[in-house]
């Protein structure tokens, strides 16, 4: 009777020592397996850096280029909104020639603006078809138009002090009260597109070679030149109306 309860204990110790090795075995496994995913990206044994340089853009999963455009073209949506209604006021007022609408001559400060603007809209196009493979040469071009953007912001500046000094005020004159708020509308999108530059500036300030961040400066590049060449447009137009259909 000894004899069998002992062979009994000596049974059950043995079951209880093959569960162990058993769970042991399959949790180091699937710790391993989970390693060399992290590692591999699936065990292909080449590894996650050389995986995503080979992707293609569309199997990028880290960053959405469509998503970034489709934001962009939602913005823009509301600053041409914003603008037309702006516009068609002048438009209206102008046309109706009520007797306090007095025109006048633009200083050359606008011209001066007008020129700064316009050579930003070069820049900005050089930058973008620069920076996924001339780097260097692209953060130049983004930098020469953000401070092209910011010297027509200061321009613009200087233009409202030197008509505010000529007793060029809102009360009594529409058109000088839509003059202002025309170009000081438009001065704020023009900064909005300058922070912009500056969050491209400090991406693209360090070179690369990551398949990811490649495209995702290439895309804030491009949407952003879309923004800044919407706000040349826009200004040209702003221009032409006050100097010609006054």
């Amino acid at each position: 009777m000894e004899v069998k309860i002992g062979t009994v204990e000596t049974a059950k110790e043995e079951k209880l020592k093959k569960r162990k090795k058993l769970s042991s075995s399959i949790t180091s496994g699937g710790s391993d397996g989970h390693n060399k995913r992290g590692r591999g990206g699936g065990g292909s044994g080449g590894g996650g850096d050389n995986f995503d340089d080979k992707n293609p853009a569309s199997e990028i999963e880290g960053f959405k280029p469509k998503k970034l455009k489709i934001m962009m073209w939602f913005l823009l949506v509301v600053v041409l909104m914003t603008f037309s209604g702006l516009i068609s006021a002048y438009l209206v007022l102008a046309t109706n020639r009520t007797v306090e609408w007095k025109p006048f001559y633009l200083p050359l400060q606008v011209w001066i603006s007008t020129v700064l603007i316009l050579a930003s809209t070069f820049t900005i196009e050089k930058a973008k078809r620069r920076i996924e493979f001339h780097q260097e040469s692209a953060k130049r071009w983004l930098l020469a138009t953000t401070v092209l953007g910011a010297m027509f912001i200061a321009s613009q500046m200087l233009l409202w002090l030197k008509l505010f000094r000529e007793g060029v005020y809102v009360q009594g004159n529409p058109y000088a009260g839509l003059f202002y708020i025309l170009t000081i509308v438009h001065a704020v999108h023009v900064l909005g597109g300058i922070l912009g530059l500056g969050y491209v500036v400090l991406r693209a300030w360090e070179r690369t070679f990551n398949t990811e961040e490649l495209l995702r400066r290439k895309t804030s590049a491009t949407v952003l030149s879309w923004y800044w060449h919407t706000m040349d447009m826009l200004w040209i137009v702003i221009i032409f109306l006050l100097a010609f259909y006054r």
